[in-house]
């Protein structure tokens, strides 16, 4: 990962020494020589660590009140202070006040390198630590399921994650759009940089501007916020239901992928930022394009590289693996049972729609764990699946009504017809393997279906 280190210190020759030791060692440097000089630095882009000198002449503030500025302003900017005249009241001061560490000139350039590399490796550390709070409701880390859908979709992600491109993710609510995002950045070149997300769908319109590009205080901390842009800077930035983008903030947006700057909201200064940019919606881009409500322009400059998260009821047969990987799962963080799903109740759950999708499934296994009853060494049967969780497609009254008007070969029929497309459905179209589970032969099974006038959408033979 790259990383921006800001120096600090009056004496131009120490200044420079320390300037060439860190850009030998593959750090962006930039120096100034007063405390006036590193605020108005700053507030066009806050370094990752800043090289500070106790004493700094001509300056309105000496680095021990620079430091507290800085703090108040910038607390998770790590800094270390060096001085000439090094005294443990000093050192004890600066810590106290937010410095990483102190170090006494002349020192040796080993020193500087190895305080520097272990501040950017805390600083890092704090920030992951803090992403996977934000992450905790969100804890998988990889696609599960075997089907072609999944593993087409695992493979394009490898392709795609190491470049630059820029992604759009589309799908339907809750089949994972943002895992996606997140597995193209773990997979990237960026993967030790920020990942941050936001959901412009969220948001009200006058807080997107606010949320992405930040705000200028009056220099004191007042009103001052960082927007989620600068913080991605040489990661990854995640815009979900982009479609919802105000059209202003579009036309913003569009400005920071031609030249990756922009402006905070009452500033005058451009900012520039290394930021990959992937997004995801739940609409129809093109026809929002047609309609007028989304840019022409943005819509290319974001679809470089289109990937689609499939809705759970076109991979029916993945539908087992995430049962048991959620099982799994909230044994572990939740200390709930784990428990077998008997194969009729595993049917009701690959033959329900799941509308809600893969979101919606974790949902009801949580729920089902929660509510199941009996020895939990016993399978959770179709019997015992709690009415809170029956997923099973239930005729309603007027359809009740018809099968008991019917006579017994009509209403087998009307069962047969019921209980073979739900069974195609959750196969997935696969003649073969539906055969095979309700224990016929396949030409049989043509017939069958054929007489019965059942279709099979997207009909796979083997």
């Amino acid at each position: 990962m790259k990383y921006d280190v800001l120096i600090v210190e009056d004496e131009d020759d120490i200044r420079e020494m320390i300037a060439g030791i860190l850009s030998d060692e593959g750090y962006n440097v930039e120096q100034v020589g007063t405390s006036d000089a590193a605020l108005e630095i700053i507030k066009k882009r806050r370094p990752s660590l800043i090289v500070l000198d106790v004493w700094l002449k001509d300056s309105s503030m000496d680095g021990i009140e620079l430091l507290t500025q800085l703090k108040k302003l910038y607390a998770n900017i790590p800094i270390i202070i060096i001085s000439g005249h090094g005294t443990v009241e000093t050192a004890v001061s600066a810590i106290r006040k937010g410095a990483y560490d102190y170090i006494v000139k002349p020192f040796k350039s080993e020193r500087l390198i190895v305080t520097v590399s272990r501040a950017l490796e805390s600083a890092r550390l704090k920030q992951e630590n803090a992403e996977l709070r934000e992450q905790s409701n969100t804890p998988e880390t990889t696609l599960i399921g075997a089907s072609s859908q999944i593993t087409q979709l695992r493979q394009k992600i490898m392709r795609v994650a190491p470049t630059n491109s820029r992604v759009m993710i589309t799908g339907p609510s809750g089949a994972g759009k943002e895992l996606i995002a997140r597995l193209i950045h773990n997979h990237s070149n960026r993967a030790d940089g920020p990942f941050k997300a936001v959901n412009a769908g969220s948001m009200s319109p006058e807080r997107v501007d606010e949320e992405l590009f930040g705000v200028v205080g009056d220099g004191q901390g007042n009103g001052m916020r960082t927007g989620i842009l600068e913080q991605a800077h040489y990661g990854t930035l995640y815009i979900d239901e982009v479609a919802d983008m105000p059209q202003e903030t579009q036309g913003k947006l569009l400005h920071l992928l031609i030249d990756q700057r922009f402006r905070r909201i009452g500033g005058h200064e451009d900012i520039q930022v290394d930021v990959r940019v992937v997004t995801s919606t739940s609409r129809d881009l093109d026809k929002e394009v047609e309609m007028g409500r989304f840019g022409k322009h943005l819509y290319h400059r974001l679809n470089v590289m289109p990937l689609e998260a499939p809705p759970l009821s076109t991979r029916r047969d993945d539908i087992p693996h995430l049962v048991e990987h959620f099982i799994r799962q909230l044994s572990t963080t939740s200390g709930l049972p784990a428990r077998q799903i008997g194969d009729d109740a595993m049917a009701a759950l690959q033959a329900h729609d799941w509308p809600g999708n893969v979101r919606q499934l974790r949902n009801n296994v949580e729920r089902l764990l929660i509510l199941a009853t009996g020895d939990p060494d016993q399978p959770i049967t179709l019997e015992t699946l709690p009415p809170e969780v029956s997923v099973v497609r239930t005729a309603d009254a007027s359809r009740n009504d018809k099968v008991i008007s019917m006579p017994l070969r009509a209403a087998r029929e009307h069962f047969e017809r019921e209980y073979l497309q739900a069974q195609i459905e959750r196969f997935g179209g696969n003649i073969s393997r539906t055969a095979n589970f309700v224990g016929m032969e396949r030409s049989a099974l043509h017939r069958k279906l054929k007489s019965l006038g059942v279709s099979a959408t997207n009909r796979v033979e083997k």
